[in-house]
């Protein structure tokens, strides 16, 4: 495949793995850019920028393909050194790097000195416009239906993906709800170049995150995920467990604070699940794309088989509906 995607990262296919925390590590990111995608690094699962440098360089003795990192700003309690790992990624020699959760501006200056593509993850057009005008090279925009944050404009990608292919000019990745070719196709036919995956990583054989959570990622549907900390205007889609239910409740009570759920929120809650398999021990990040995953391939079987898939739609079904 060939799109403006593929030729600015220097990759087969476009399909691109989202940064995700605790899951982006060298051996999912090595196995995705040696399955003809793009691999990230996710910066903050790292404790340190120093860590980062290492888990960098070990990535490097895995594949010989590109790979990025990406780096997320969020809403901390504690802020991260985020100048201090952008200028670790510098030091690497990294040349693609995934920007995402607030205005990239500081550092796409030193970024782009640095000869690296900016790939910047939106949740509406008037943030990809401002991202594409500050010079991000990719905009990978997210609709309502992805996993993790989707922004508060509840905006589907049906709709957003046509609405922003019509004003950007930079090339857009579609995320949220893509799991398989007909979401590749789609996701073009709406005006992508590409796709951006996450939820369908981590039911791969080489996600680093215990079999119980694969497993519960094929056992789900389209119904699997909530959405949570809406009244904070953070929202994020989860999986839908005990802990889940219980931060609605919570939420739901017109007196209730961040306070009230902050430890059922913990980062570090969502680790524990991820290496112990316990899938009520925190919340954990997932889309209701697992409606589409039934099964947990290799990352070079599930790319080469949505590709193959992909090509027969567009060649049999799309056609035979013109003839």
């Amino acid at each position: 495949m060939k799109t403006r995607v593929t030729e600015i990262l220097g990759i087969k296919y476009p399909i691109v793995q989202g940064g995700m925390m605790w899951v982006g590590t060298a051996e999912m990111a090595s196995a995705v850019s040696n399955a003809g995608g793009l691999g990230l690094i996710t910066a903050l699962t790292q404790p340190t920028p120093e860590d980062l440098t290492k888990e960098i360089a070990r990535c490097r003795t895995m594949t010989d393909k590109p790979f990025g990192v990406n780096l997320t700003f969020t809403p901390r309690p504690k802020a991260r050194p985020y100048m201090e790992y952008a200028q670790a990624i510098i030091d690497s020699g990294i040349k693609i790097v995934e920007t995402a959760g607030n205005n990239p501006e500081p550092y796409v200056i030193p970024f782009k000195k640095a000869g690296i593509t900016i790939i910047h993850k939106c949740t509406s057009v008037r943030h990809g416009l401002k991202a594409e005008k500050l010079g991000c090279d990719i905009i990978s925009m997210d609709g309502f239906e992805c996993a993790g944050h989707p922004g508060e404009d509840d905006t589907p990608n049906f709709v957003l993906l046509p609405a922003a292919a019509a004003q950007l000019r930079v090339p857009m990745l579609a995320s949220g709800g893509i799991g398989n070719a007909q979401g590749l196709v789609a996701a073009l036919a709406l005006g992508a170049e590409g796709i951006n995956m996450g939820t369908r990583f981590m039911a791969t054989k080489e996600a680093p995150i215990h079999e119980n959570v694969k497993q519960a990622i094929v056992a789900g549907d389209e119904r699997s995920s909530t959405h949570i900390l809406r009244k904070v205007r953070n929202t994020s889609r989860i999986y839908k467990n005990s802990v889940a239910l219980r931060i609605r409740e919570i939420e739901a009570r017109p007196e209730s604070t961040f306070d009230d759920i902050y430890e059922l929120v913990a980062g570090v809650k969502n680790h524990v699940v991820y290496q112990t398999g316990d899938l009520e021990a925190g919340t954990w990040t997932a889309g209701g794309v697992m409606g589409v995953i039934h099964d947990i391939p290799t990352c070079k079987e599930l790319l080469d088989r949505m590709v193959s898939e992909a090509q027969a739609i567009l060649r049999k079904r799309l056609e035979a509906a013109f003839a």
